[in-house]
Parts: C-alpha cells; sequence; structure tokens
C-alpha cells in the first residue's frame, strides 16, 4: 500500500472539485476486507434468523443502512496510511476530525434507488466508499453523475435537464475506494446476484453527534437500521409502492419542488 503523491493530492482534489467524486485504487487490504464481511455476513444472518431484523426500512427495497462497529476500524486505519485522512485534513481540518463509520447493505433481488445527494446542500462533507467485496454491474456498483455537485438543483430542474443522462456507473475491485462530495447525485442500483453487497462509508463533516470513539457506538456491535422508509405500517406501504411504480415517487418530488427548496434539500 502506497500513499498518496503530491501529484496524486492534486488530482483527486480537482476531480473532487469537477466531478464530485474520484476514484482511488488499491487503498485497503483484501485480508481486511475479506475477515471484516465475514463478521459482517454472520450478524446479518443471525439478525435475519432470530427476528430482530426490522420489516420495512429499506428491506423491501433492498438497501439497509448499517453501522459497521468497532471492527470497521481496521478499516479507516487503512485509510488513513494511505493519506487520505490527511488530504482530507488539508480541503478542512474540521471535517478530517469529523468521522462517522457507516455502511450500506445491498441485498439480492433489490431495485434501483432514486436519485439523489447526501445531507443538505448548503452543509457538504466528504464521503469515503470502500469496496468490502468486489462491485460490478451485476451487484449494484454505484450510479454517480458527474458534475451535479456544482450547483444546486430543484428535482424539477433536475429533471427539466435530464441530468440521468450523466449516469456513470463506478465498478471497483475489493479495496478500491471512492472519494465523493455529499453534494453529487448518485443512486444505489439492483444487487441482481445471490450474495449481499455491502459498501463500507466514512463520512467526514456530516456533523451527527457522537459523543467519544466513533467506532464504539452501539458498545462496538454491528447494527442494521432503516435505509430512508420507516418501519411503521405507512412506511412500508410507502416502500411498497416504490417498489411496484417509481414514478410515483418522482412525480411527488417533481410537484413538491416546484414550490419550496426544502433548506437546500438531499432529496
Amino acid at each position: 500500500m502506497q500513499a498518496l503523491s503530491p501529484d496524486d493530492v492534486r488530482t483527486v482534489r480537482r476531480s473532487l472539485e469537477v466531478d464530485g467524486f474520484a476514484v482511488l485504487r488499491g487503498v485497503v487490504s483484501k485480508s481486511c476486507l475479506e475477515e471484516f464481511n465475514r463478521v459482517l455476513t454472520d450478524e446479518f444472518e443471525q439478525a435475519s434468523a432470530n427476528g430482530k431484523l426490522f420489516k420495512g426500512g429499506g428491506t423491501l427495497s433492498g438497501h439497509l443502512n448499517c453501522y459497521p462497529g468497532a471492527g470497521s476500524r481496521a478499516i479507516y486505519d487503512e485509510v488513513a496510511e494511505h493519506g487520505i485522512v490527511d488530504m482530507i485534513r488539508d480541503i478542512d481540518p474540521a471535517k478530517a476530525e469529523d468521522v462517522r463509520p457507516t455502511l450500506n447493505y445491498n441485498l439480492p433481488g433489490s431495485v434501483a434507488q432514486f436519485y439523489h445527494m447526501d445531507g443538505l446542500y448548503v452543509q457538504p462533507f466528504i464521503i469515503c466508499n470502500v469496496a468490502v467485496v468486489d462491485t460490478d454491474l451485476e451487484n449494484g456498483a454505484l450510479d454517480v453523475l458527474p458534475g451535479t455537485n456544482r450547483r444546486f438543483y430543484r428535482f424539477c430542474r433536475f429533471a427539466a435537464e435530464r441530468k440521468y443522462r450523466l449516469t456513470t456507473r463506478v465498478c471497483l475491485e475489493q479495496g478500491d475506494v471512492v472519494l465523493r462530495l455529499s453534494t453529487t447525485w448518485h443512486r444505489g442500483m439492483p444487487n441482481k446476484t445471490s450474495a449481499p453487497r455491502p459498501m463500507f462509508s466514512l463520512t467526514f463533516g456530516e456533523g451527527v453527534p457522537c459523543e467519544g470513539d466513533p467506532f464504539m457506538r452501539n458498545g462496538g456491535e454491528i447494527e442494521f437500521y432503516p435505509n430512508w422508509y420507516k418501519t411503521d405500517r405507512l412506511g412500508r406501504i410507502r416502500e411498497r409502492i416504490f417498489v411496484s411504480a417509481p414514478w410515483t415517487d418522482s412525480a411527488f418530488r417533481f410537484g413538491r419542488s416546484l414550490f419550496s427548496d426544502r433548506a437546500y434539500e438531499s432529496w
């Protein structure tokens, strides 16, 4: 594993500024990720078997959030050794110290998410995605829209300008990293394989309150939690509608965006 050179740093920073994302190859070791994925898989299978996994909240559309636990600290350490954290510190020292580990767990049979950005446009942060397994078009490689970070789009304008035509699928090998700005539009894609596709993330400067060690929340244990949709009856109905008729969600967002920025909302 080799640290970023000054030329690498300049290239990455330029890509972030222009496209909203940059790909770095071979950042995290395969041995580290194989062990992490084994533990993650065991935890998910156990939660599914003992009835602890919630209903709705992403289980219907196939995209779950996950707190990756204390074991994910090793991934952060290798990202830092590669020089990525130092580069973020040069961009914004405060962001580098505001770290939150998280993970997207893309289940077999998932559907495409709607295009969105993360958080609020007026409160940008940096996201470091790490491919826990090889990620391709079959198991849900990220779909990102280059350059959409450079201005705020109401959804009606996003749709009218057909920004979705910028679609760019980012295929990764295990250990590769995607650095992206939270203001870049993107979406999770269908997993057509029989195995879950985890994507580890470190957010820098997201501003989510966290006292103490961010890798020791929940006692350092892995925890799956809802993504986008609520787990109550209404939330499950909304998620089922989205899965069966995704255009309804786009129509709702289009109409709402005609009248409000919703504080420069994420979606």
